[in-house]
């Protein structure tokens, strides 16, 4: 299961014969090879870039942006926790390529946040689509793995084979 930037590991490491099945969680789900940052480029922009903050080759997300874009709909104090324990990001990892897309051969699973303002749901079903991902949408923000935690773990059980 991957989240976020977390697409583009799984998407790569996935073709791991041990991995039966893949899931995406409002996630990035690079084709091998592919500029990802062009790709996106393609559909509007969401909010939360505005608080990005770059020092020094890193990245990290106001307060502001990280509490009223990026945790949106997730509990006030949770989201306070979570934005008090963000580590900077490397800004180069964002450009990164991968060398294979293990969604291509591999079951795919996608959960599209239908009120995600850092990646753009339309963005997020193109991706699904592409991939031709079993998918649900949530009425969650970008973080639906905190949000609802209930339907991301059907989600995953759903692709290991196991029923609700």
């Amino acid at each position: 299961m991957a989240h976020s930037w977390g697409g583009t590991v799984i998407s790569e490491v996935g073709t791991d014969p041990k991995v039966t099945a893949l899931v995406y969680v409002a996630a990035r789900a690079p084709d091998a090879g592919e500029d990802f940052v062009a790709l996106s480029g393609k559909f509007p922009v969401g909010p939360v870039r505005a608080g990005i903050q770059q020092r020094d080759g890193f990245t990290k997300l106001s307060e502001e942006s990280f509490l009223k874009y990026f945790a949106n709909g997730v509990e006030q104090k949770q989201a306070e926790v979570l934005y008090a324990v963000q580590e900077p990001t490397a800004a180069s990892l964002f450009g990164g390529r991968t060398k294979a897309a293990a969604w291509r051969s591999k079951p795919s699973w996608y959960a599209v946040s239908k009120q995600d303002q850092t990646i753009n749901p339309d963005l997020e079903r193109f991706l699904a689509k592409r991939m031709n991902a079993t998918t649900v949408e949530l009425e969650a923000g970008h973080l639906s793995l905190v949000s609802h935690p209930r339907e991301i773990a059907d989600l995953i059980l759903a692709a290991a084979g196991r029923k609700k």
